[in-house]
């Protein structure tokens, strides 16, 4: 349609649209929520004296009021005037690429907006979209709130009412070149990476885009310069793999990890419990992957699973965990019977997000150079609220991922590991996670993004507690408890700086010794990164470095 054919917009009138999940499970179950979400902000936004126009309709017969594909996003927005002030209110994960179409020829001012909870949860999806719009160039504020009452919101919400934009706190973020490193780290940092351009690695690509997450996806004209190359492989040749695994190299791997203490909880419905023969599937899945990534040379990999194999086979998660743990069931060459990556991690990147490849084989790297323990992982930064108690009194994220998290994180490592069937409106044919409580120590925290057609990388210190079972069982159940927790404090970044700074749903997080290892840690990536061609952003305090 025509934009002469199209309404223009009326004074104090915003266009608010729900992005939702591809999979329809989904966005069934979750719709009370975003209706509950919509209702208390439409709210917010009369009492500025503004009307609320939805960009599109509940629909009756899928029982939901999602845009659920990039084809509905792009039909939405041919009847939506590009001049309109647009509300993006998100209570679920959503799949940015059914909006972005749309995004990048809007005009009015754009406001993104998620509920502060942990639930489906909205905070997760927004962040995705910021950080799709950021890579895209698309111009746009954000907000979050837990009732849409607080003085925060309602401020910050008249402001971009009556002016189109508005400004969040972000003094705790510097620029590297602003900051001293010390010069063994600088040093340390600028020969990994010598080495690393000059050796070169692969990035194994299980099929790119996992779940419309634009901002995961680095072009190659960004990525090669680092000494990083794409290969790019299809999850059908996984599924591929999994099939000439033998039922007892399956078998051997199940009980290599029984005995190593982890725990199955299991049950006889695959529709909603996990049972053994998902397991089995499972570690025929961990074994194809280690038997590609070692045929394609991959120091790092990364599988999709979300769109594509969950319709033929339990879920990628317990695969995921597993791989980034140093300790691991061994697999062997099929032929030669040679020991695959021996006494290493596999370096696997979540939902097949490269700019987690990219800082976890640096990570990787780095730690190992430092002979600090390398496992890494991405987590969702999911919620959060302050606790006070037992030694803390701060405020506590839960991060918390679906697959990723090591056992080697864990209180009480393989001991304190389970898994548990996957919530089937998610992963219909199960399969299990990788669940445990992140042991308490001092971590590094990064994330690798695109703006502006450049790599940028903000990464800070901060730390993992340990909280009350009760307080962790509670931050639980009001996310996924079937999934790994942390529960992290960010040195000198508040919850309203992380959430206006952050470009991404993930979050890097890697384990040091102590506090000065930590920092040495930091200091000695941030390096690396640097001369690979990043900019380097600190963020908050207590990271060892001289102004």
């Amino acid at each position: 349609m025509p934009t002469t054919d199209l309404e223009a917009p009326r004074k104090k009138q915003a266009i608010l649209l729900a992005n939702g999940d591809l999979r329809l499970s989904a966005n069934r179950v979750c719709w009370p929520a975003q209706r509950d979400m919509e209702k208390k902000l439409t709210a917010a936004i009369r009492k500025e004296g503004w009307t609320v126009k939805r960009g599109h309709q509940y629909k009756k017969g899928e029982r939901h009021g999602f845009i659920g594909s990039q084809k509905e996003g792009m039909e939405v927005f041919r009847t939506i005037h590009p001049d309109s002030p647009l509300i993006i209110a998100e209570a679920v994960w959503q799949f940015s690429h059914h909006l972005l179409p749309g995004l990048t020829t809007h005009h009015g001012p754009i406001l993104t907006v998620a509920n502060w909870s942990g639930q489906w949860p909205g905070l997760v999806g927004m962040l995705n979209l910021n950080g799709s719009m950021t890579k895209a160039g698309i111009d746009y504020n954000t907000l979050w709130s837990k009732n849409f009452t607080d003085t925060f919101f309602r401020r910050k919400l008249r402001k971009w009412l009556q002016t189109g934009s508005l400004s969040h706190d972000t003094s705790h973020v510097r620029s590297l070149d602003t900051l001293q490193l010390p010069d063994t780290c600088a040093d340390l940092g600028s020969s990994l990476a010598d080495e690393f351009k000059t050796r070169k690695a692969i990035m194994g690509i299980f099929d790119e885009g996992c779940m419309g997450m634009f901002n995961a996806i680095i072009p190659d004209h960004l990525l090669n310069p680092t000494g990083v190359f794409k290969e790019r492989l299809s999850q059908s040749a996984l599924w591929a793999g999994m099939c000439d695994v033998d039922d007892a190299e399956a078998d051997a791997v199940h009980n290599w990890l029984k005995r190593k203490g982890m725990k199955f909880v299991t049950g006889k419905n695959p529709k909603t419990d996990l049972t053994d023969k998902q397991t089995h599937i499972q570690c025929k899945m961990y074994i194809a992957a280690v038997r590609i990534a070692h045929e394609f040379g991959c120091d790092t990999i990364g599988i999709q699973y979300q769109q594509g194999l969950k319709d033929i086979c339990p879920s990628s998660d317990l695969v995921e965990g597993i791989l980034n743990n140093v300790d691991r069931p061994p697999v062997k060459h099929a032929e030669t019977g040679e020991v695959l990556f021996k006494g290493q991690a596999v370096p696997h990147f979540n939902e097949v997000d490269e700019c987690a490849g990219l800082d976890g084989l640096v990570t990787n790297k780095v730690w190992k150079a430092l002979k600090q323990p390398p496992e890494n992982t991405l987590h969702d930064i999911r919620w959060g609220e302050a606790y006070k108690g037992r030694g803390v009194n701060d405020y506590v994220w839960v991060f918390l991922i679906s697959g990723g998290a090591p056992p080697e994180h864990f209180i009480n490592g393989y001991k304190g590991t389970s898994s548990e069937r996957q919530p089937a409106m998610y992963f219909p044919l199960g399969g299990g996670s990788c669940k445990g409580i992140s042991k308490p120590g001092e971590i590094v925290w990064s994330r690798v993004y695109v703006k502006n057609d450049a790599l940028h990388m903000d990464t800070g210190r901060g730390k993992v507690v340990t909280l009350p079972q009760q307080e962790t069982e509670r931050r639980w159940a009001a996310t996924t408890p079937q999934w790994p927790i942390m529960h992290a404090i960010t040195y000198g970044a508040s919850r309203d700086q992380m959430m206006a700074r952050h470009q991404a749903n993930h979050i890097q997080v890697a384990y040091a010794r102590n506090a000065i290892a930590a920092d040495k840690a930091l200091a000695v990536k941030a390096a690396m990164m640097s001369e690979l061609g990043l900019n380097v952003h600190i963020c908050g305090n207590k990271n060892g470095l001289v102004d």
